[in-house]
């Protein structure tokens, strides 16, 4: 466009130039070797243009005649690099979709029309080849080249950094990704590799020092860098907590900066600050993150914030819990933990069959059971609560990578990510069948079996009779050892009418047995009626938590 502009204006200036001459018309004389020249000025003009143009051509004519070796060669040359690069294109793109065959064919017509001199993608075709065809011995060296070569070095180190991960030599890639990281910091995938490797060594310093340089590159965007640096925070000050209190409040209330509704960074920053008797602060900040998102791990550390509270006051505290987030299944199912301890067994019952009501998962149904063991210890209610716990779905867990964990971790196990584990239900198996609808649970409710009937104090016990005597089912029974006893023929067959019981002994189809040991009364809750074979009914039971 530029070399068309300039044209058209040295038209015009030439025109121009003409023009001003035919409006002053004028004649030229020149002597020249003793002959006298005389011409019209517009004529000395254009003979003088025509001359030097005349000049022009024939100096390009003897250049091109002089340069044609060297023009032909190029234009030969050029073709041929033109064919390398196509063939260099569709190798590349053969070796990217698997197709090894044409990758192969493509690789050898490359290296016959380029140089890998001047082109060092080439390496990366025939490294490329080399994995599609499974030759990873071959791919691996065509890295080790390309990571020598300071053109292609980041390359050659993602290379064998892949290769490295592939095999599970997780060492080799961490020392690949951080010599990529040296070398070239906005690089993404080296340094959150790095940052990976150095978080699971528990390299806490270097992690965080190696994000703000990733951040100041702009290699993380500022809100995953964030929520990365809390999670650092937080897993420092998990270390901190045993030694270094005041450095794990510190670090625990910067994370909570950063990311206020970062559970595991409120419930670390709660503990250090109530070992330093801050407990207005620290319940102040479970109280902040309850109301977010209710926690079991908050209610618990929240409830049992300090060590001398009675059962009563620990009862207090998770009501007044219940109270900021009132109906929810999570602060129901604390008031039932607590009041359980308190020996508040309505409150409890009430309170656990409402949380189940909203969230039937397995937690809520055992801590019926545990309810029913302390208020009625009726066997069948119990069993029934256990079963409607089994096929109840599973209560939310720290999981990452299909695995679950009891405590938060800042690194996933399993891939060693950082910031992997979250609070959800953990997978279950297809075949499993688990109840989720609130139907079930009231109907697991409704269908709870009544507590079985006491004995009457003035009426004696019933012995138990072979035709009265308690169904166990096949799986529940214990196998017993066969004793078999060969009657004499003199001896009386053994008469099995009820005989009344005395103080010290109890009879049980014709069979004396032993007081109980240590002298435990028939009553005490560890010990079955021998006549019928039920537990005997519960008088005073004390549950210790």
């Amino acid at each position: 466009m530029i070399r068309i502009l300039i044209f058209i204006l040295i038209v015009l200036g030439l025109g121009l130039g003409f023009a001003w001459l035919a409006d002053r018309p004028g004649e030229l004389s020149l002597v020249w070797q003793g002959q006298l020249i005389e011409m019209s000025l517009m004529r000395a003009a254009s003979l003088l243009i025509s001359l030097i143009a005349a000049v022009l051509i024939a100096v390009w004519l003897v250049r091109t005649i002089w340069l044609s070796p060297h023009t032909v060669t190029r234009y030969f040359r050029a073709r041929k690099r033109d064919r390398g690069y196509q063939a260099l294109s569709t190798g590349l793109i053969a070796a990217g979709a698997g197709d090894a065959n044409l990758a192969r064919k493509m690789t050898a017509r490359t290296r016959g029309l380029i140089s890998a001199d001047q082109e060092p993608l080439i390496h990366l075709l025939e490294a490329q080849t080399a994995l599609v065809e499974g030759k990873y011995d071959d791919a691996r060296r065509k890295f080790e080249l390309m990571a020598d070569d300071p053109e292609t070095r980041e390359l050659g180190l993602r290379g064998l950094y892949l290769e490295a991960k592939r095999l599970g030599a997780h060492e080799a890639a961490r020392q690949y990704a951080e010599r990529a990281a040296e070398k070239a910091p906005h690089l993404p995938w080296a340094a959150l590799a790095t940052l990976d490797s150095q978080s699971q060594a528990g390299q806490w310093d270097d992690a965080l020092r190696l994000l703000d340089k990733s951040r100041a590159a702009h290699v993380v965007e500022r809100k995953e860098a964030d929520r990365k640096r809390a999670v650092l925070l937080t897993a420092r000050a998990i270390t901190k907590l045993d030694g270094d209190v005041k450095g794990a409040r510190d670090d625990a209330l910067a994370a909570l900066k950063l990311d206020e509704h970062l559970v595991p960074a409120a419930l670390t920053a709660a503990k250090a600050l109530f070992r330093e008797d801050n407990l207005r602060k620290g319940t102040s900040i479970l109280e902040k993150n309850w109301k977010h998102e209710p926690h079991p791990d908050v209610a618990r550390l929240y409830v049992r914030a300090r060590g001398g509270d009675t059962a009563v006051d620990r009862l207090k505290r998770a009501r007044k819990l219940e109270a900021l987030r009132p109906n929810n299944a999570v602060a129901m199912a604390a008031v039932a933990e607590a009041a359980l301890e308190a020996r508040e067994l309505l409150l409890a019952r009430t309170k656990a069959e409402a949380a189940a009501r909203l969230d039937p998962t397995e937690s809520v149904f055992l801590l019926l059971a545990d309810i029913e063991e302390a208020d009625t210890g009726d066997e069948g209610r119990i069993r029934h609560w256990m079963a409607q716990a089994l096929r109840s779905p599973r209560d939310p867990a720290w999981t990452a990578d299909g695995v679950t964990s009891p405590t938060w971790l800042p690194v996933s196990p399993v891939s060693g990510r950082l910031d992997a584990f979250e609070w959800k239900a953990p997978p279950h198996t297809l075949s499993a069948t688990v109840d989720h609808d609130q139907s079930n649970a009231d109907e697991a409710i409704r269908s709870l079996p009544p507590v079985a009937a006491e004995p009457r104090a003035h009426e004696p016990a019933p012995v138990a009779r072979r035709s009265e005597a308690p169904v166990i089912l096949e799986a529940e029974r214990e196998p017993q050892p066969i004793k078999v006893t060969e009657r004499k023929p003199s001896e009386p067959i053994a008469d099995k009418t009820p005989v009344k019981k005395t103080e010290k002994e109890e009879v049980t189809n014709g069979e004396h047995m032993p007081d109980p040991f240590f002298g435990r009364p028939p009553d005490d809750p560890g010990v079955r009626d021998p006549a019928t074979g039920e537990k005997a009914p519960e008088k005073a039971s004390f549950r210790l938590f």
